[in-house]
């Protein structure tokens, strides 16, 4: 069964739709929490497999339906070879699912900077007390009942050149296709977007998780299953502008999505739309800022060291 598919070459159907897709509602359930998404038999099936040299990534579809998608050589991140050809997609129900996953291992894989402790210094933006939330994010921000931190946020401190630590779930939305599927996003400063979006068993392309729109996409689509906590570690240069206000270096960044480099040192040529600096490209320093598309994304164990 592995060696038929390996074979053959599928295409991708509607997870990759782009920006077309921003103002169209998502169908079907929105489950933010791993116990509501117990509701649905699909939730079980999704999520990362292993066996041998190879490794699946099942996409839960809605209803039944499933993508699975094959890597040669292991699992993005973890033996991948990256190559196009070594990647293979096609479509399956739920039965199909089970017989391909019989003789396979499920693996939760889980970031290697998840809950990492802030170094002495660190502006702690979050971490599940109303202390921070009110401390350290503008009017309007709020939290669960359990201590996450909701969406559309931004905070009240301002950074330059700085380190920061950001951990985020995103929800399971089975029927949900593109940027309707689990979309948030960090910005820093305020002006340049790291996406957030369910992009689990996607290419990994600039309007995808990890990548910079319009700039940049992922060296690897490191998006784990929907409801599974990841990690963006952000290294941050700011641009540099002269006394005239005119800017003379672009901004740069090292990202690390669930602990591999997925950006490095990558310059970013101007502001991403939609921030709330990202018509105010200037010297001054800028806000963290989590988007608000309509998805319950939850963060936790947000901190930042300044340089």
């Amino acid at each position: 069964m592995l060696r038929k598919l390996i074979a053959c070459s599928f295409s991708v159907m509607c997870l990759g739709v782009g920006v077309a897709c921003l103002a169209a509602p998502a169908p079907g359930e929105t489950y933010p929490t791993p116990e509501d998404a117990a509701a649905d038999p699909d939730f079980a099936l999704q999520g990362e497999y292993i066996s041998d040299n190879i490794g699946l990534q099942v996409v839960a579809l809605g209803k039944g339906e499933f993508e699975a998608v094959m890597f040669r050589g292991g699992l993005p991140g973890g033996g991948f070879t990256g190559k196009k050809e070594d990647r293979t997609v096609t479509r399956l129900e739920g039965g199909g699912i089970e017989e391909l996953t019989e003789n396979m291992k499920k693996v939760h894989r889980k970031s290697d900077t998840l809950g990492a402790e802030p170094p002495k210094g660190a502006v702690v933006l979050f971490d599940g007390s109303e202390a921070s939330l009110k401390e350290h994010w503008q009017k309007g921000a709020k939290m669960t009942a359990d201590g996450l931190l909701m969406q559309g946020v931004t905070s009240i401190d301002t950074f330059g050149d700085f380190t920061a630590h950001v951990e985020f779930r995103l929800p399971f939305m089975p029927e949900a296709r593109g940027q309707a599927r689990g979309n948030s996003g960090l910005y820093l400063q305020g002006r340049y977007e790291i996406q957030m979006l369910d992009s689990f068993g996607l290419e990994g392309k600039d309007n995808e998780c990890g990548g910079i729109y319009k700039a940049a996409p992922p060296a690897v689509n490191m998006c784990l299953p929907p409801l599974s906590w990841q990690t963006y570690d952000v290294e941050f240069t700011a641009a540099r502008f002269d006394d005239d206000g005119n800017k003379v270096k672009n901004a740069r960044v090292t990202v690390r999505h669930n602990g591999v480099v997925i950006h490095d040192d990558l310059e970013i040529p101007g502001p991403t739309p939609g921030g709330p600096l990202s018509g105010k490209e200037n010297a001054e320093p800028g806000p963290i800022f989590l988007q608000n598309h309509g998805n319950p994304v939850r963060y936790r164990n947000i901190w930042v060291v300044a340089h």
